[in-house]
């Protein structure tokens, strides 16, 4: 997940609440294996379509105010937020394809 920039429970708030655009958030831990299958892809795709939603990753192990207070128990779990609220989760690991099916009304 080289590309994709960190939050933390600190900034959390500024970063994706208050973003003007939606936001994708990747809860995610060291030790969990299907996190580490989607994070490749994600980079694809934060690289093809970062211009139109802001992809963020966020460790559960290092934050766990944040994933506690939006129900995440398991991981990876993808929301994507817009204008302060979840409009989309995806829990476990996807291909690509599924994923930007998934992402598409924000991606397009």
């Amino acid at each position: 997940m080289a590309n994709i920039s960190s939050v933390t429970d600190a900034d959390f708030e500024a970063q994706v609440l208050k973003s003007d655009k939606p936001v994708l958030v990747d809860f995610w831990a060291e030790w969990c294996g299907p996190c580490r299958q989607v994070a490749p892809i994600l980079d694809e795709i934060a690289n093809a379509h970062g211009d139109k939603i802001t992809f963020l990753k966020m460790n559960v192990d290092e934050n766990p105010v944040t994933p506690s207070s939006y129900r995440v128990t398991g991981i990876p779990t993808i929301n994507v937020y817009q204008g302060g609220e979840v409009v989309k989760s995806i829990v476990g690991a996807r291909p690509k394809a599924t994923l930007l099916g998934e992402l598409s009304e924000f991606i397009s």
